[in-house]
C-alpha cells in the first residue's frame, strides 16, 4: 500500500495520479542529473561516439577524457583528443580535431533546435572546410554523402577562448585556398576584455591575400557586454576593413558593423562570394553592415567607381543554400568610360587610353566591339535582382540620361527587362536576355527607339538643331550565340530598321545630304545651308543573317532626290561595304548618279564620294574637253531624272525591300533584293561575291 499525504488524499483521484506522475518524473530527472553530475557522464563516452558516428555518418573518436552532464543547468560537454573524420573524397583525413573542447550549451533553446553556446574553450582545434572538384559536395554537410550541399552554419557562441587553433578552406572551382590561425590573448588584471586574434593567408585565382583582425570578447565580470570586431584584409588588388560590434563571437544577428573597401576592381571582391559581376575601374565604397534574418545587409552605400558615383543598398543571403543578391543602386553622374567594362571592354585599356581603349587592332583591322568573355559558369551559381538608376551619362557624342535598369538572374538566365533611357530626348526601351544554361550562351536583343529629334541626336555631328524638324524611330531585334558581345553579334540573325517620317534636315555644311554634285559644290563652301533638306519619308534597314547585315532596304525620299543604298556590313570583322546613290527627281546637269562608296570598318568608316564609276565618267568628260567646247565637259553628268518617288506606307512600316512600291504601286527595282549585293538588281558578280566574302568573313 502506497502512503499518501493527507492533503493529497483529499484531492480527486485523477489529480492525485497526475501529481504522483509529475513527482516521479521530476525525481527521475533529478536522479539522472545527480548521477551525471557525480560521474561527470564519463560512462557515456562509448555510447556518445557510436551515436555521433551514426548521425553524422562520419567516424567520431574521443581519445582522452570525456564529460557530459548538467553544470548545473547548462549542458557541459568536455572532450580531449576528439576527431571527426572527413568524407573519403576530401584531401584532409579529418574534418575536425582538437586537444580540448570545453563548452556550455543552453538547455531550453536546445530543446527547440537552437544551438546557443554560452561559453566555448577550444585548444589545438583544426577545422578543414573543403569543396570537391565539381562543387557538388562539401565537408560540412553531414549524413548521406549524396545529399545536396548545405551552407555553413555556426552555432551562436556568446563567449569564447581559443588557443593554438586554425581553419583551412579549399574551393577548387573558385581556386580559393586559405589558412587562418586563431588564438586568444587573455586580459591582464587591469583589463576586462580578452581578444580572439586571427591572421592568415591564402590565394584566389593564383593571387595571394592576407587577413588579420581581432574579436574582443568581454569576460564574465561584465554583464551584457558586446564583442568588438576589427578585420583587415588585403588581396586581389583590394583592401577591406570591417569594424563594429557583435552580440557574441559567432552571433551575427544584430551585428552593428561598418565596412570600407577600396581597390582596382570591385568584381574581385565579389569573387569571394562565388558571384560574378562586371569588372569595374578603381573604386572605393563605404557602408553600414548588418545581419538580420539570415541576410547580410549593406545599407547607406556611398562610393565611387572610376569617375562615377555610387549609392544605395545591397543584401546577400542563401535561401535554400543558393547565393542570392538583391540591390537597389543609383548613380547621379556616370562617365561613359566607367560603363565600358559592363559590356566587355578591358579596364586596363580604358584606364590608359580613355575612349580610345575601346578600339583594338587585330590582324591589321580596327575592332570596336568588346570581346571580354562572359563568366557563364559563375552565372549559374547564384541568383540576383537589381534595380540600377543613372540620372546622367557623361558622353561626348550622344546625350543620354534617366537610365533605369531592372535586372533579374535566375539559375543562369539573365534578363534585363526593361532597360530604358533617354537618348537625345527620345526614349529607348530594351529587353535583353542572356541565357547561359545551354552549352553555348544565347543572347536575344530587342531594342526600341521612340521618335527622336534628329537635330538633338546629331547635334554633335554638324546638324543644326534649330532648322531640323525631322525625327527618327527604330527597332533592333537580334538573336546570337557566344559568351561575349562580339561573339553574339557575329553569329546573330534578325533585323535592324530606322524610320524617318516627314521633316526637315539642316546641316552646318552640306556633308553629302542629298548627294547632288552641283548642290554640294555650291554649298560646301558656305557656312550654313540657306534651305533645309525636305525629307518626305525614309527607312534605313538591314536584315542580319549569321552576323552579316544586308541593306533591306535603304530608301530615303526627299523633295529633290530618292536616295537608295545597297550592300551591307559584317559583325564578324566589323567591315562595311556599301554603295549609296541619289537619283534626282528633276533634270540636273550636275547630278552624280554614280554610287558613293561607304567602306572601312565600324571603328574607321570611309566615305568616298568619287567612286570608281564616277571617276570613269569624269575621265571621259575631261577627254572630251580636249577636243570639244567646254560645254562638253558636263555631258557624262547628265541625270535623266527618272527616279521613282517613294511610296511612304511600306517605308514608315520599316518593310523589307521586297515590300517597297513606287507611286504607281509597282515593286521597286532599285532597292536591291535584301542581299549584300551592291548592284541595283540585287545580284552579285562572281568577283564581287569573292571580294565581299573576303571582306566580311576574312576568308581568302
Amino acid at each position: 500500500m502506497v502512503w499518501t499525504p493527507g492533503w493529497l488524499e483529499r484531492r480527486p483521484r485523477p489529480l492525485r495520479i497526475t501529481i504522483r506522475t509529475v513527482a516521479i518524473v521530476l525525481l527521475a530527472i533529478f536522479a539522472i542529473w545527480l548521477i551525471l553530475f557525480v560521474t561527470k557522464g564519463r560512462f557515456l563516452k562509448g555510447p556518445f561516439e557510436r551515436f555521433a558516428t551514426s548521425q553524422l555518418e562520419r567516424q567520431v573518436d574521443i581519445g582522452g577524457d570525456f564529460q557530459l552532464y548538467f553544470a548545473p543547468f547548462n549542458v557541459k560537454f568536455y572532450a580531449e583528443n576528439i576527431s571527426i573524420a572527413n568524407p573519403e573524397w576530401a584531401r584532409e583525413k579529418q574534418f575536425f580535431i582538437a586537444r580540448k573542447v570545453d563548452t556550455r550549451l543552453a538547455v531550453v533553446p536546445l530543446i527547440f533546435g537552437n544551438r546557443i553556446v554560452r561559453f566555448a574553450d577550444l585548444d589545438g582545434a583544426q577545422v578543414a572546410l573543403e569543396w570537391d572538384e565539381g562543387n557538388k559536395r562539401n565537408s560540412w554537410t553531414f549524413g548521406d554523402p549524396n545529399r545536396p550541399p548545405e551552407p555553413l552554419e555556426l552555432p551562436r557562441i556568446q563567449r569564447a577562448a581559443i588557443t593554438g587553433s586554425g581553419v583551412t578552406y579549399r574551393d577548387p572551382r573558385l581556386r580559393l585556398f586559405a589558412d587562418i590561425d586563431i588564438d586568444t590573448v587573455k586580459a591582464s588584471e587591469s583589463r576586462i576584455d580578452q581578444a580572439i586574434r586571427f591572421s592568415g593567408r591564402g590565394a584566389m585565382r593564383a593571387q595571394p591575400f592576407t587577413v588579420a583582425g581581432s574579436l574582443a570578447s568581454p569576460n564574465e565580470t561584465v554583464a551584457g557586454g558586446k564583442n568588438k570586431l576589427t578585420l583587415h584584409a588585403i588581396g586581389l588588388g583590394n583592401t577591406l576593413d570591417v569594424s563594429g560590434t557583435l552580440q557574441g563571437p559567432t552571433e551575427l544577428e544584430g551585428a552593428d558593423l561598418r565596412l570600407q573597401a577600396r581597390g582596382g576592381n570591385l568584381s574581385r571582391l565579389f569573387d569571394f562570394l562565388g558571384v560574378a559581376i562586371p569588372d569595374t575601374r578603381r573604386y572605393r565604397v563605404a557602408s553600414a553592415l548588418t545581419y538580420e534574418d539570415e541576410i547580410w545587409k549593406l545599407t547607406e552605400i556611398q562610393g565611387m567607381f572610376g569617375d562615377s558615383d555610387l549609392a544605395g543598398a545591397l543584401s546577400v543571403s542563401q535561401p535554400k543554400g543558393r547565393v542570392y543578391l538583391k540591390a537597389d543602386l543609383t548613380t547621379r553622374s556616370l562617365n561613359i568610360i566607367d560603363a565600358g567594362p559592363f559590356i566587355g571592354y578591358e579596364v586596363d585599356r580604358l584606364d590608359k587610353m580613355g575612349t580610345g581603349g575601346t578600339i583594338k587592332t587585330v590582324g591589321g583591322r580596327p575592332r570596336v566591339l568588346p570581346d571580354s568573355p562572359l563568366r557563364a559558369d559563375a552565372l549559374k551559381r547564384f541568383d540576383a535582382d537589381l534595380r540600377y538608376k543613372v540620372a546622367r551619362v557623361r558622353a561626348e557624342s550622344f546625350p543620354v540620361s534617366n537610365v533605369d535598369l531592372m535586372l533579374s538572374l535566375k539559375r543562369g538566365l539573365m534578363e534585363m527587362k526593361p532597360l530604358t533611357f533617354l537618348l537625345a530626348g527620345g526614349k529607348v526601351a530594351s529587353d535583353i536576355s542572356i541565357d547561359s544554361r545551354p552549352a553555348v550562351v544565347r543572347t536575344a536583343y530587342d531594342i526600341r527607339l521612340s521618335p527622336t529629334r534628329l537635330g538633338t541626336l546629331l547635334a554633335r555631328f554638324g546638324v543644326e538643331e534649330s532648322g531640323t524638324t525631322g525625327t527618327v524611330s527604330g527597332r533592333i531585334q537580334l538573336v546570337g550565340h557566344g559568351d561575349s558581345l562580339r561573339q553574339s553579334l557575329a553569329s546573330s540573325s534578325g533585323r535592324i530598321a530606322f524610320v524617318l517620317p516627314q521633316g526637315s534636315f539642316w546641316t552646318r555644311n552640306i556633308q553629302l545630304a542629298e548627294l547632288d554634285v552641283g548642290t554640294f559644290v555650291q554649298k560646301l563652301f558656305e557656312d550654313k545651308l540657306k534651305k533645309p533638306v525636305e525629307i518626305n519619308c525614309g527607312v534605313i534597314a538591314f536584315t542580319v543573317r549569321g552576323g552579316v547585315g544586308a541593306a533591306d532596304p535603304i530608301l530615303i525620299d526627299t523633295k529633290k532626290n530618292v536616295v537608295v543604298g545597297r550592300g551591307g556590313f559584317s559583325f564578324r570583322n566589323e567591315a562595311i561595304d556599301m554603295a549609296v546613290r541619289a537619283d534626282g527627281k528633276k533634270f540636273s546637269l550636275f547630278s552624280g548618279q554614280s554610287p558613293v562608296a561607304v567602306g572601312g570598318y565600324f571603328a574607321a568608316p570611309q566615305v568616298d564620294p568619287i567612286s570608281d564609276q564616277l571617276l570613269g565618267r569624269a575621265g571621259a568628260g575631261l577627254g572630251l574637253a580636249v577636243v570639244a567646247t567646254p560645254a562638253a565637259l558636263i555631258i557624262p553628268f547628265v541625270d535623266p531624272g527618272d527616279a521613282k518617288s517613294a511610296q511612304c506606307g511600306p517605308i514608315l512600316a520599316g518593310a523589307r525591300a521586297s515590300a517597297q512600291r513606287t507611286t504607281k504601286g509597282e515593286a521597286r527595282d532599285d532597292v536591291g533584293k535584301g542581299t549584300t549585293a551592291k548592284g541595283e538588281d540585287g545580284k552579285q558578280t562572281a568577283e564581287g561575291k569573292k571580294n565581299q566574302r573576303k571582306k566580311f568573313l576574312g576568308i581568302f
